[in-house]
């Protein structure tokens, strides 16, 4: 192998173990990432980790995409699993698939959807892979709206400027979804994610121990909210 490409390797190598040790930082400590820390148990000289990552903000990137990457594999992966008619199913397996994913990683969740990072502001990089879950319900809703299958709210339960806004971003999206009809659908995803984190940071656990099927309860109303039918 020449040697570029065994320095390419290592680089590499090196690179993911950083972001490993890191990840074992969130999980204990939070948000608050210190390079010189995880420079230690690696059994480095801090100013070795700047030629990988020069800085905390950096560091924090990288795995704020692959935490948004990886979420938004698991919800990709439930949709495609299902009958693309069934809607409601579609949407269910989408949504226990966030949960899942969430309750296996929350160090990464809390992460993404947790309490803003001090003196972090994310770059434009992490907005592609922060738009793949809900695009996921984006591509739920079109199918059924253009199968006929999906009737939008109608037009005068929204008021006038909301409207044009979600108009300019059903234009960003690529689609002509109605106006109300993306509403219902942000409403659903964000009441999701609420959901996700009221369970993840112990906000119902010791009132709904059975949170299976509370989980289900509530993303059934949710599917009735944004009108996904029934099936059967």
């Amino acid at each position: 192998m020449a040697a570029p490409s065994i320095r390419a390797r290592v680089r590499a190598e090196m690179i993911d173990e950083i972001k490993a040790v890191a990840r074992r930082h969130l999980a204990s400590d939070g948000a608050n990432l210190s390079l010189r820390a995880v420079a230690r148990d690696m059994g480095m000289v801090s100013s070795a980790i700047y030629r990988y990552f020069p800085s905390r903000d950096e560091l924090l990137t990288a795995l704020i995409i692959e935490a948004y990457d990886a979420l938004g594999e698991a919800v990709e992966a439930a949709d495609a699993g299902c009958d693309r008619l069934d809607l409601r199913g579609r949407w269910h397996a989408a949504c226990r698939a966030a949960r899942g994913w969430a309750l296996a990683h929350p160090a990464e969740y809390a992460l993404l959807y947790g309490s803003p990072v001090p003196g972090y502001a994310a770059p434009d990089d992490t907005i592609g892979p922060a738009q793949r879950p809900p695009l996921t319900l984006i591509g739920i809703l079109r199918d059924g709206f253009d199968a006929g299958r999906l009737d939008p709210p109608p037009a005068a339960e929204m008021a006038g400027p909301l409207r044009a806004d979600l108009a300019d971003l059903a234009g960003m999206l690529g689609g002509e979804l109605p106006e109300t009809l993306l509403a219902r659908g942000m409403a659903g995803w964000t009441q999701l994610f609420g959901l996700i984190s009221f369970e993840l940071f112990g906000r119902i656990n010791r009132t709904l121990p059975h949170r299976d099927a509370y989980f289900d309860h509530q993303t059934a109303l949710m599917a009735d909210l944004i009108g996904l039918p029934r099936t059967g």
